[in-house]
């Protein structure tokens, strides 16, 4: 698990730009499926079918973009402005390496003055922020055009205590469970279809999510996400390290299907937490609920600190606990989805 969860972290495909990515995903399921292909939108869906007759559908859904930066303007001296895609905090910025996807992959830095020359209390903007890839102007135009997708630097990896830090475990973490679940459902016989959803533009309006919920349809979803880990400044609303997945309740979630996967950790002794969202969960869970005419959703997150940062640490036993509560839930669907009927008249 952490060698796919490092590859995985390793891609650089920011929203938008996931054509950088999304072959390489795609290669990942194709020994595991029946049937993998690429939307028009540029997400991932690998198709497990069971061959039985009105099979009902499954979608395990996870997005395979991440922030980033993208250039907008490179200045006389040759130095790069730049815009966020997604929810970047430029606090991390100043004195960091990036990438610079041009017509070749470009080493940056993000530069800051010194503090014996600067206001040492200042708190940067991006706006105010530029990146120097050391090249002479006539170089940068070259190679670098205004459009080109930026990317953050790589991380350390293996923690102690089973810990993993790396960039865009956000949500490549949750892809590689999906992917082990497809992996461990390989020789099964199943009662039902499954659709395993790499999803695009997650980041900037979960697009991809409602993009690809509508044109499958399914008879129920899974998405797979991340949520906030404790830190020692953030012990409210987040969940602890190594305790398991989350699973989420509140409007955005069909109770009946938390229920059956909340049922399924505890009949398989996998550790779990209930997380509370009391509106929308943030995440692709929000779309595919509200695709064509409704589709039952659970969401299941994996606990992360410093999100959405290039130092995003989590528990890879939590990334497992996560695929095996949906692998064994598929494993005991039946053929029919009665039970999810919430209608009792």
């Amino acid at each position: 698990m952490e060698k796919i969860i490092k590859y995985l972290s390793d891609l650089r495909g920011i929203s938008g730009h996931e054509y950088r990515i999304n072959n390489a995903v795609k290669e990942l399921f194709e020994p595991y499926c029946d049937n993998v292909y690429i939307d028009s939108l540029g997400s991932v869906i690998a198709v497990k079918k069971c061959g039985k007759d009105n099979a009902p559908k499954v979608m395990l859904e996870a997005h395979i973009d991440e922030i980033g930066l993208i250039v907008t303007s490179i200045t006389d001296e040759g130095y790069l402005c730049v815009s966020n895609v997604g929810g970047v905090d430029a606090r991390i910025l100043p004195s960091s390496e990036v990438t610079i996807h041009g017509k070749r992959d470009v080493l940056g830095i993000v530069g800051l003055p010194p503090k014996h020359t600067g206001d040492s209390d200042k708190s940067y903007k991006l706006k105010d922020l530029m990146i120097d890839t050391g090249m002479k102007p006539c170089e940068v135009r070259e190679v670098i055009s205004v459009g080109d997708s930026v990317t953050l630097p790589q991380s350390v990896g293996k923690l102690g205590n089973g810990q993993f830090s790396a960039k865009t475990m956000d949500d490549r973490a949750s892809v590689a469970a999906i992917l082990k679940v497809m992996q461990d459902l390989q020789n099964v016989e199943l009662n039902c279809d499954i659709y395993a959803v790499g999803a695009v533009q997650e980041e900037v309006g979960c697009r991809g999510g409602k993009t690809t919920s509508f044109g499958i349809m399914p008879d129920m979803a899974i998405a797979i996400d991340v949520t906030h880990g404790i830190t020692p400044d953030n012990s409210e609303n987040a969940c602890e390290i190594g305790k398991g997945t989350a699973m989420s309740k509140g409007p955005n979630i069909h109770p009946k299907l938390v229920e059956r996967l909340e049922a399924t950790a505890k009949a398989n002794g996998i550790p779990y937490t209930i997380e509370i969202d009391g509106g929308a969960t943030g995440t692709d869970a929000w779309e595919i609920q509200v695709s064509g005419g409704g589709i039952p959703v659970a969401l299941m997150s994996i606990p992360l600190k410093y999100m959405h940062t290039s130092v995003e640490t989590l528990a890879i036993s939590d990334v497992v606990d996560t695929a095996r509560v949906i692998c064994e839930f598929v494993k005991g669907l039946e053929g029919d989805t009665k039970w999810l009927s919430l209608w009792n008249g």
